[in-house]
């Protein structure tokens, strides 16, 4: 069994509407390769040319951003949940 990921609204399409899915990986970097096999083009949203994570998309795992921990290379453990969130500006 995988580790459960949280899709927003506008990822859906790639994920036939549901909004989570089940994915493997020992980090967030592995999590993501596995959601592009799966869900083809999650990636292009996801992940900028340069390989980072693009600037205007958060990764949660349980309640802590990725980014105040070791971003894409953050471990997840098996009972954790992965959140895909993006960032909301206006003004």
């Amino acid at each position: 069994m995988g580790v459960t990921v949280r899709i927003p609204t506008q990822l859906r399409s790639l994920t036939q509407g549901e909004g989570t899915v089940l994915a493997e990986g020992e980090s967030v970097r592995d999590l993501l390769k596995d959601l592009e096999k799966n869900f083809p083009g999650m990636n292009e949203r996801l992940i900028d040319d340069s390989g980072d994570l693009r600037r205007f998309i958060n990764v949660f795992v349980g309640q802590e951003d990725i980014r105040f921990l070791n971003g894409l290379d953050t471990q997840i453990g098996r009972e954790e949940e992965v959140s895909i969130v993006p960032a909301i500006a206006g003004g």
